[in-house]
């Protein structure tokens, strides 16, 4: 066994063992039911005549046999004896009335299991356990516990609905608290100093809580001590039972009718232990549902799928809460929507929500109803301000105007400002267009007949505005004008549109031809720095070939570069790199840092050192240039290789052994960091080994990273073989890369 599992199946025992425990206990006490004792039956009749629960009865029947001074049990038979509907007693005992039994046996079961449960965590150190349930109305009663005092329980066998302690933010909450929260602080039974509260969930009801207390200082709890605990809740969570609260009856639907206010009823859906939907099972006759569908349209339905805007708005997280808790929600006014179609209608909603037989009767009044109208006036709004447009209505023998909304706007008016009546535009209009604004309405007035026209509104800050207006006229069965009808649309965007159309198609000549002179030039330079052939090196032992293919546009010509580069010291220089950006600016870029790097290479400074010049050269650049590059210095004596990078890829090394991409030293960007530090490599190339330096537009895919595609591409490829010249053109024939991008290669062979 290994570690890791020893702790989940310390667990699985611990639970199996406790699992049997409370089996064995609960068939103990199913055996002595049958037989109770007669402290039971006294603790069952005050229970039944003082509304108490079982564990509140047992408390009073102690605290009056301490004031008579006389034993419990003594003080229980003379209960039992006046009670005149006691039950023959069975040979070997008084028989506990009836419809107590069953509470009595819960209550039993619960203190064994309180028992059984200290018991199994005495190992966690563990001072007592209680287990509260739930009653009706939101209060706790403290339904057994273990590890307490008598005083201890007495003084906290009730907790009223609106006292905040660990329990009850547990059961209106429905998550668990452990050790260290701030909840879990709060004032509760007996003395500790830490706790841990987990809910009592049965059929996704909070049926109570159960409560775990250290006197000591706060335990670590591990994974498999927190699995522990939660499967003691549950099977705690088994005893304890429904709460008791009123079942439907069958004369449900009359009492729904007999409500005032509108009013549903729904079913939760239990799913994986918790209420994940809710059935609309019945709806009275005042219930209008706010998008007019019926009621047999209603009932049966999912309220998730009936109203889907109303539950994201509040409503779902409302009854989850009633229905997890058992506490009523009182009426109160909250804004929920709905939907029809695309158009989204908020509504006040006077909510009320009450728990029943584990059912919510919901009383549900709308403030304002949507109705078909409203929808058809929102509907037309939306589009009119989307469109920018505005309707306007005069009636000429009465001197009557009527705008619409947005039209104020339009003019540049205050909201207050008296509408403008059509045969005054002409001093609202740019000077030159007065002309046209006297023809259109000349038109509609005089001769009846529909126009319309393009003019700039001279709005009160100075600016122009341009509307396209269009106007009719109304006309009776003597052909009198009766009224005129239009609309005002704003066309000033696609004006400006059209204009910057126009400006942009006259500078585009110059534009095409400045990018092609751009282009023809970054060519030029391109082909000027990178020679088409390496030099030669067979006097040193090495042989070099290059390739460079261009982007696939003309006008992407990059900053890629390669050089081979023989040293006085009889070492070898072989560098790539690309520059950020495109065109001349990307071409002007590679020049500098390619004639930098051969400059310098003169020196005899390693390839760390060469990168860290062309870093500053790149900073001191116009255009704030920036490019990887990889550096290597090969001596062919020694057959030693020692390599640089400026966030480049790295070289593939292919031997006996196959191909490897070299050991990555740390290096960022040229032209990113001021002093900047470049890390060298050094690795040995034996005879007949092959080095490949390349470019990223070799390999670069939006898809996946560059270095897998590295490694797909050597493998395609296979070894480079004796013709180093075939081996580029087939690894630029089996190249996936999708960015279109220029890429250069090198490769050498030691002979």
């Amino acid at each position: 066994m290994t570690a890791e599992e020893e702790p989940g199946r310390t667990t699985a025992r611990a639970l199996a063992a406790t699992v049997r425990r409370l089996q064995d206990a609960a068939a103990r006490t199913r055996e002595e039911a049958r037989r109770r004792t007669v402290v039971d039956v006294a603790t069952g009749m005050l229970a039944e005549r003082l509304g108490l629960v079982p564990a509140e009865a047992s408390a009073r029947l102690a605290r009056l046999a301490r004031e008579a001074g006389v034993p419990v049990p003594t003080l229980a038979a003379d209960i039992a004896r006046i009670h005149d509907a006691t039950p023959e007693a069975p040979e070997g005992g008084l028989a506990a009335p009836p419809h107590l039994t069953p509470a009595l046996a819960a209550e039993t079961d619960l203190q064994r299991a309180a028992d059984a449960v200290l018991e199994q965590t005495d190992p966690l150190g563990v001072r007592g356990v209680a287990l509260w349930q739930r009653l009706p109305g939101g209060a706790l009663a403290l339904a057994a516990h273990a590890g307490l005092t008598a005083d201890e329980a007495a003084v906290w066998s009730r907790v009223p609905p609106r006292v905040d302690t660990p329990a009850q933010h547990v059961v209106q909450g429905g998550t668990a608290l452990w050790p260290g929260d701030r909840a879990a602080a709060l004032p509760s039974i007996g003395a500790a100093n830490a706790r841990a509260v987990l809910p009592l969930l049965d059929g996704g009801r909070c049926r109570g809580a159960f409560e775990v207390l250290w006197s000591g200082p706060a335990p670590a709890l591990g994974p498999s001590h927190r699995r522990l605990l939660v499967g003691l809740a549950d099977l705690c969570a088994t005893l304890l039972g429904p709460v008791q609260e009123p079942e439907p009856a069958d004369e449900l639907a009359v009492l729904l009718e007999g409500l005032l206010s509108p009013a549903l009823l729904l079913e939760p859906v239990i799913r994986g232990g918790q209420a994940t939907d809710f059935t609309l099972v019945r709806v009275n006759t005042r219930f209008d549902d706010p998008l007019g569908r019926p009621r047999q349209a209603l009932e049966g339905a999912s309220l998730l799928e009936t109203y889907p805007l109303a539950c994201a708005t509040g409503l779902f997280e409302r009854l989850l809460r009633a229905h997890r808790t058992g506490i009523p929600l009182p009426g109160e006014s909250v804004k929920l929507g709905f939907t029809t179609g695309r158009l989204a209608l908020p509504a006040d909603t006077q909510l009320a929500i009450a728990p029943f037989g584990g059912r919510l009767v919901v009383g549900w009044q709308l403030g304002t109803s949507p109705s078909d109208d409203d929808q058809q006036v929102a509907l037309l709004r939306q589009a009119q301000r989307l469109a920018r447009v505005a309707g306007f209505e005069e009636l000429p023998g009465q001197d009557v105007i009527r705008w619409s909304d947005g039209l104020r706007e339009l003019f540049g008016l205050p909201p207050e400002a008296a509408p403008v009546p059509l045969r005054h535009l002409t001093r609202l209009v740019h000077p030159d267009d007065e002309p046209a604004v006297r023809r259109l309405v000349d038109t509609v007035r005089q001769r009846h007949r529909t126009a319309s026209g393009v003019f700039r509104l001279a709005l009160p800050d100075g600016t122009h505005r341009y509307a396209h207006v269009i106007a009719e006229p109304l006309l009776d069965d003597d052909g009198r004008l009766l009224a005129i009808r239009g609309a005002y649309h704003d066309v000033s965007a696609q004006h400006r549109t059209e204009v910057a159309l126009d400006a942009t198609q006259e500078r585009l000549v110059d534009s095409e031809k400045q990018a092609s002179e751009g282009e023809q030039l970054a060519l030029r330079l391109q082909q000027a720095i990178l020679p088409s052939a390496p030099p030669p090196l067979a006097a040193m032992g090495l042989r070099a070939t290059v390739r460079y293919r261009p982007a696939a546009q003309r006008d992407r010509v990059g900053g890629d570069w390669y050089d081979v580069l023989p040293l006085p010291d009889e070492r070898v220089l072989l560098a790539v790199g690309d520059v950020a950006g495109h065109g001349v600016g990307a071409a002007t870029g590679m020049v500098a840092l390619r004639h930098a790097l051969r400059g310098l290479a003169v020196t005899g400074a390693g390839p760390g050192r060469l990168l860290e010049w062309a870093n500053a050269v790149a900073l001191r650049e116009p255009g704030q240039v920036t490019a990887t590059a990889a550096c290597v210095l090969f001596d062919p004596a020694a057959g030693q290789l020692r390599w640089a990078r400026a966030g480049h890829l790295p070289p593939v090394r292919f031997s006996g052994e196959g191909a490897e991409l070299l050991p990555l030293p740390h290096g960022v960007l040229l032209g990113a960091l001021q002093e900047a530090r470049y890390e060298e490599r050094t690795v040995r190339l034996g005879t007949h080994d092959v080095l490949l330096l390349y470019t990223d537009g070799l390999v670069e895919r939006r898809d996946r990273p560059a270095e897998e595609s590295v490694n797909e591409l050597i493998r395609a490829a296979g070894p480079p073989g004796p013709d180093l010249e075939h081996y580029l053109d087939r690894l630029l024939a089996l190249s996936s890369a999708d960015t279109q991008d220029d890429t250069c290669l090198i490769a050498v062979r030691v002979e």
